[in-house]
């Protein structure tokens, strides 16, 4: 058996503060809000939401005991580089998720943000940032984990993944404050990997819990479907897809089983 799953919490990681709100319209909105006066990168965990949101805009259910929150930082590096911090989010929150429930449930990433359950979304990650002249000034790192109450399967789209919450599929009943406890060292961790070896360490450890890897899917962009072979990731992170047109390099999309 693990510390983490003995009992015994990480360290919270050194020079990262932690905020714990009773509510909020959203956490994003609250980093937004915090980002100008920030000095540490910082983790705001929400008990209650008012107005969350997912990606393109949309409503995300948001249910109170189910996990909200967001980690804003100052990134180095361009924009891709800061884009690669959806990886970083996702690797931990596999990480964190697995301490916490064992081996028993079966983990897997769902390209470009998604987190599976024993194939359902039972979490999602949604960047936002802000910044000039091709520079990011800051960084908000949104998740939303499904912890005690997943969403209805008729509200998500035809061939989205089904919802799923950790309570629902492995009986567990996680409390929010302690998977951000798990969250935080794992989350510092990847970062820590991604500072000083680059993407390449991530791009291959985020490969190996990839969802439907080899298999076909499909990718909807803002402009078009496209359905083919999920090869891989790229070195930037796109989605590489083997179509009967040739490969294609997909930088953003949504993707559907």
């Amino acid at each position: 058996m693990s510390a983490e799953r003995a009992g015994e919490l990480p360290a919270w990681p050194e020079g990262v503060a932690r905020h714990v709100l009773a509510e909020v319209d959203s956490t994003n909105s609250e980093a937004a809000r915090l980002a100008p006066r920030l000095t540490q990168p910082t983790w705001i965990l929400a008990r209650r939401q008012t107005a969350a949101r997912g990606r393109r805009g949309r409503a995300w259910v948001a249910p109170e005991g189910n996990f909200f929150a967001t980690l804003v930082m100052r990134p180095s590096g361009d924009p891709v580089v800061a884009a690669q911090r959806s990886f970083v989010a996702a690797l931990a929150l596999a990480d964190a998720l697995g301490a916490a429930v064992g081996p028993a449930a079966a983990l897997s990433l769902k390209w470009p943000n998604d987190v599976l359950l024993n194939g359902g979304k039972v979490a999602g990650i949604l960047l936002e940032s802000a910044g000039t002249g091709g520079g990011v000034s800051h960084l908000a790192i949104g998740i939303g984990v499904n912890l005690v109450a997943a969403p209805p399967a008729e509200a998500v789209e035809p061939g989205a993944a089904r919802p799923v919450s950790v309570m629902g599929e492995t009986g567990l009943r996680l409390a929010p404050e302690t998977l951000l406890d798990l969250l935080a060292p794992a989350f510092a961790r990847w970062e820590a990997q991604l500072s000083t070896w680059g993407f390449a360490p991530l791009r291959t450890a985020w490969l190996a819990r990839a969802a439907r890897l080899g298999q076909p899917i499909t990718a909807r962009t803002m402009t078009e479907t496209i359905e083919g072979t999920f090869e891989t990731i790229d070195e930037a992170g796109a989605l590489v897809l083997r179509t009967p047109q040739g490969r294609r390099a997909i930088p953003a999309a949504d993707v559907y089983f």
